[in-house]
């Protein structure tokens, strides 16, 4: 691709899928990508880990494992091996999607049964990626969309936690702990409705900057293990090991349906935002194959499943820089901040409500999008039918799991950790058995009312 960009014809060449941009430019592009997804990478492993009971230098290994990884990922994703990756300037991060079933499946199997389940899992999204030219009609906006709006929605409650304190902390609910998460949620506003560039697009980077700081200043911070990191280690595969349950395996292989979904959208939205195109058959298989063989190395690296981050296609569509060499050398930047644990520390010993004030804005943002990508389609009375039924169980459930207390324990681990799995299985299989509306033009129904 030498030609211009066709989206934004102002831009040079050196910006196309193909271009290396000098490393003068090259350097900023990439970090503001970093920027973008950094809260976003670590925020998943400190919400498992917090959930999970584990020390302060627990979470700072979990954040530097996660940081390789999307860094290793994110190569891979924008610099094709064989079919596998997309070819486009794609960032990868550990995925949100999969913080409320691996919770439960981490409170009964420990991490290792997470890890056992992310990994089987990872090889499972790979051969729905290799076919995935047949599967493509069973995932419309309305699927997705109201997927996405249950993983939002069903997240929310975790966010508010954070935001109070921490579920467990002695302060919850005190209000230094809100008026931290409260500072941080209005800077990222702030900084997201009154800026340009970078600022906007770190909006939640600064927020969370801005509460740390205060933070620190209030006396809530302590660090003394920052201190105890070492500045360079390489992290250690499968430290905690893998166990393979089979009602942990199910939960998380639904949940990569999931997020073979999630990728496909990712995916459309660069090459229509950036390039002014609909992506190929090559582009979103190998894009899918790239998450699913990721998320499986991700469990060796003791990470959590990674797939497409959101926020790097709106700075693609934003920018209209394609060059997956910018995005070669974000990636650079997270696998240098991974061999470095004192970073990772640094992030560790962030206070909940810092994080909470972030991560209440990112789960809402998941929301919205689902609502975006349900309105794709037409809104008629079967599709409301839809969302309507898999909203009221999935989220129900989710939030009443006791209701599934006397179906047997697996078939209870698989839908009463989060909603989303509900979710998921009924607009899966209602958009497969309920007739299809015929699409109604304003003449048809102004004639209906006119008989009326």
């Amino acid at each position: 691709m030498s030609h211009m960009n066709e989206n934004n014809p102002n831009l040079d060449s050196k910006y196309d899928v193909d271009g290396k941009p000098p490393l003068k430019e090259a350097i900023p592009l990439g970090l503001q990508h970093v920027l973008a997804m950094f809260a976003g990478n670590v925020t998943v492993p400190l919400i498992i880990a917090g959930a999970l009971g584990l020390s302060v230098g627990e979470k700072t290994f979990l954040i530097q494992c996660a940081m390789l990884v999307a860094g290793i990922a994110t190569l891979i994703q924008a610099n094709r091996i064989g079919p596998v990756g997309a070819n486009l300037p794609i960032v990868m991060g550990t995925s949100f999607g999969f913080v409320p079933t691996s919770i439960a499946i981490g409170k009964q199997f420990g991490l290792s049964g997470i890890l056992g389940a992310a990994f089987v899992g990872g090889f499972f999204e790979a051969i729905l990626g290799y076919f995935l030219k047949p599967l493509r009609k069973y995932f419309p906006p309305i699927v997705t969309g109201t997927v996405l709006l249950t993983i939002g929605l069903s997240l929310l409650p975790t966010g508010i936690k954070y935001f109070a304190g921490g579920a467990g902390a002695p302060d919850f609910g005190s209000l230094q702990n809100l008026a931290i998460g409260s500072l941080v949620l209005v800077t990222i506003i702030f900084f997201n409705q009154y800026f340009k560039g970078i600022p906007r697009m770190a909006a939640i980077l600064i927020g969370i900057i801005v509460g740390y700081v205060v933070a620190i200043f209030m006396g809530k911070v302590d660090f003394t293990s920052v201190a105890d990191a070492a500045w360079f280690s390489i992290p250690t595969p499968m430290a905690y090991g893998m166990t393979f349950h089979a009602p942990a395996i199910i939960a998380m292989l639904i949940l990569y349906i999931v997020t073979t979904v999630e990728t496909v959208g990712d995916i459309s939205g660069i090459t229509i935002g950036g390039a002014g195109r609909e992506a190929t058959d090559k582009e979103l298989s190998g894009g899918v194959m790239a998450d699913g063989l990721a998320s499986s190395f991700a469990a060796i690296f003791n990470a959590f499943p990674n797939t497409s981050f959101s926020q790097n296609v709106g700075i693609v569509s934003l920018t209209g820089i394609m060059s997956r060499y910018v995005v070669s050398v974000g990636a650079g930047f997270l696998i240098l901040a991974a061999l470095v644990p004192k970073l990772g520390a640094v992030l560790a010993v962030m206070p909940q409500s810092v994080l909470g004030g972030a991560a209440v804005v990112m789960f809402a943002m998941i929301a919205t999008s689902g609502i975006v990508l349900v309105t794709k389609d037409e809104l008629n009375q079967r599709n409301l039918l839809i969302v309507a039924v898999a909203l009221g169980l999935g989220l129900g459930l989710g939030s009443v799991p006791e209701a599934l207390q006397h179906l047997p324990e697996s078939v209870n681990l698989i839908f009463s950790g989060s909603g989303m799995v509900v979710s998921c299985v009924i607009a899966l299989v209602l958009n497969i058995i309920l007739p299809k509306e015929k699409p109604r033009t304003i003449a048809n129904s102004e004639a209906i009312h006119a008989v009326k």
